[in-house]
């Protein structure tokens, strides 16, 4: 599978120089006193968000990334040079966790973004830091300290305004072709989609959304049926989410209904907060369906756990340009909504201050 969106590395920052010990020593000089100088800082091991890069390929086989230790001090005051630190760079949308304790390390969320993963080691210190007039002739010295060391998830999760949600051969990948210009594989048979599309859909010229396209559910995926649902996870981060139906199934006796209530109960096991994300409900294939009115309203009366509903024909687009104004429109509001939020949250925190 070419889409890799999990991986597992560690990461060893270098330790700093150790200091040094020594005394000038020079012709028609004496006592020259304490020289030794510092060591080095070792290097630091940061990540960086790049939005060029779309998987996490990179780390599937090189697992262990090493920064160099920083140089020891030396006599005639000379410093050790420190080592230089490496970044890693990473999708946008790549949550770092710390294996062994759980914590999350970063968040790139933001192209750019930079975020420390381990701290090189602190050069030592050389003897000229303990000269005093008591302490002529130091000879102590400090050791540079270990740099970290840290076993790291990596874990990417796209970043896209609405997710698509459905069994497979739901149609899918025929719906983020026809409302944008991703061009995902489309064919006549289940399981088309092997990992996540992401399709912009350009409502006007100066308002668009992002759109991801996940491979299919089938139920029992939370215990690894079909693809599982270890896709899942690229739909944490949308705010609205798309369930797609096949209103007119290929193969006798089978039920739509059922269908979308499995797809719900294998998204309430697989994260409840995501179970409890807007959900608008999309019945496709209408131009499979002489009568597609009475399938519609037969489909509603039976199921009708979403917000809202719309008819569509992906094939040919019917449909399609009313879903995506009122998707712009449903996030313009969220988006308005939440900037409220924020500034009387602000005002409510000066208002603490007084």
């Amino acid at each position: 599978m070419k889409f890799i969106d999990e991986s597992r590395i560690e990461v060893f920052a270098g330790s700093g120089g150790n200091g040094a010990a020594s005394f000038r020593r020079e012709k028609y000089i004496d006592k020259g006193g304490p020289d030794g100088g510092d060591g080095g800082r070792g290097g630091s091991v940061y990540a960086l968000a790049d939005r060029n890069i779309n998987t996490l390929v990179d780390y599937r086989f090189a697992r262990s990334h090493r920064a160099k230790n920083g140089e020891s001090g030396r006599g005639a005051d000379c410093y050790g040079k420190g080592a230089d630190d490496i970044v890693l760079r990473m999708p946008v949308g790549t949550v770092i966790t710390d294996s062994n304790s759980g914590e999350v390390i970063a968040d790139l969320t933001h192209d750019g973004e930079k975020a420390l993963l381990a701290q090189g080691g602190k050069g030592g210190l050389g003897n000229i830091h303990f000269k005093s007039s008591t302490n002529r002739a130091p000879r102590q010295c400090t050791p540079g300290t270990e740099g970290e060391t840290r076993e790291l998830q990596l874990e990417l999760k796209v970043l896209a305004d609405v997710g698509l949600l459905g069994m497979p051969n739901a149609g899918k990948s025929t719906f983020i072709r026809a409302v944008s210009a991703a061009r995902p594989k489309v064919a006549d048979y289940p399981f088309t989609t092997l990992h996540p599309n992401l399709g912009v859909v350009r409502v006007s010229h100066e308002k668009s959304f992002v759109i991801a396209d996940i491979p299919g559910l089938i139920e029992g995926a939370a215990e690894g049926a079909g693809l599982g649902h270890q896709f899942l996870r690229h739909l944490a981060r949308t705010r609205l989410l798309l369930h797609l139906v096949d209103i007119a199934p290929l193969y006798e006796g089978t039920d739509p209904v059922a269908e979308a209530r499995a797809i719900l109960n294998e998204l309430k096991k697989y994260d409840q907060s995501l179970y409890e994300k807007p959900r608008w409900l999309v019945l496709n294939k209408l131009d499979l369906l002489e009568n597609h009115e009475e399938k519609v309203a037969a489909f509603l009366k039976q199921f009708s756990d979403f917000e809202r509903h719309f008819a569509i024909s992906a094939i040919n687009g019917e449909g399609c340009k009313e879903l995506t104004y009122a998707i712009m429109e449903h996030l313009q509001e969220m988006s308005a909504q939440e900037q409220q939020a924020a500034t009387d949250s602000a005002q409510e925190s000066d208002a603490g201050t007084f």
